[in-house]
């Protein structure tokens, strides 16, 4: 048995995970971050609930995987992004509170393992996962194998697509991030609103209790002008970021995951394919890597951790 832990920017999630990948139970929270040691309890805490309700005790669990939103080295978070974490030895922390072996890594790579596993890359050897959430993640199957290490590979949300663009939260100008993320789109949703004072794109946030990564689609799913050319922007941003990584590692498939990721699919997915089928390099060899939707939804950070070694 293991646990799998998915850390987002938003909520912690544990899952009790077989070794097949089946999740057989699930906790939460919200983050309310404080200081690193109560994160690592927080995080020991959410295990320590799943044992207690499956009637399990710590020897009972093989490893507990942690998906971190930024770079790691072994058992040390080196800087995440979105939550104040710089150099955190958060195994030896979360061990004080609950003692079974751990393994860490970023949660785009432990996304990308779960997905290649038990969703939309199962028979693939050179696979790409793109998560969009608070941020923006990247993990990569190469030839059958995780391809990690060194602490910051994967972080494709901080290649720059708009020079001299929005302020990322990395300190950089124009990070694909920016644009691309749910806070990226939410940011662009509210310039829209700005600009467009008779859009629905008012009327849908007020619905909703203000303004969220869905917002635009909502409103472009009922003929709002303003929402359906930010929904065009945001994914044209979105497919350049892709087009980029698909010419740099011609992957069998990539899978988009993350909340903005259920946005409906004449939306999302669809402009998605036709502008990286234009536009990628691959495109003279017929060689066009599929464009998918994740499988998993917000269970393949859970069961990647959990997994990790599979892919190691």
């Amino acid at each position: 048995m293991y646990i799998g832990i998915d850390v987002g920017g938003t909520n912690l999630k544990a899952g009790l995970v077989d070794e097949t990948g089946h999740i057989l139970d699930t906790e939460r929270t919200p983050l309310r971050f404080t200081t690193a040691e109560d994160f690592a309890g927080t995080l020991a805490g959410l295990a320590g609930t799943l044992l207690s309700r499956a009637g399990l005790r710590a020897s009972d669990i093989v490893r507990a995987g942690i998906g971190i939103p930024g770079a790691v080295c072994g058992g040390d978070i080196l800087y995440t992004c979105n939550i104040p974490l710089r150099d955190v030895p958060l195994e030896r922390l979360f061990r004080a509170h609950l003692d079974i072996p751990v393994r860490m890594e970023n949660d785009a790579n432990c996304a990308a393992v779960g997905e290649w596993l038990c969703g939309a890359g199962r028979g693939t050897r050179n696979f790409m996962v793109v998560t969009l959430g608070t941020g923006v993640g990247g993990g990569f199957i190469l030839d059958g194998r995780l391809y990690a290490g060194g602490g910051m590979v994967g972080e494709v949300g901080h290649m720059v697509v708009e020079q001299g663009g929005a302020l990322c939260g990395c300190g950089r100008r124009g990070c694909w991030e920016a644009y691309a993320s749910a806070t990226g789109l939410i940011r662009m949703t509210y310039e829209a609103m700005e600009a467009h004072p008779e859009s629905l794109l008012h009327a849908v946030a007020a619905e909703r209790g203000g303004v969220e990564g869905r917002t635009a689609f909502d409103a472009a799913q009922r003929g709002d002008a303003a929402a359906l050319e930010l929904c065009h922007t945001y994914v044209v941003y979105l497919a350049a970021g892709v087009t980029n990584l698909v010419n740099i590692l011609q992957p069998e498939a990539v899978a988009v995951g993350g909340g903005v990721a259920g946005a409906p699919e004449p939306l999302l997915m669809e402009p998605l394919r036709q502008i990286v089928e234009r536009e990628c390099y691959p495109r003279h060899t017929g060689k066009i890597p599929r464009i998918l939707r994740a499988e998993l939804g917000n269970d393949a950070g859970m069961i990647g951790a959990a997994l990790l070694d599979r892919a190691i």
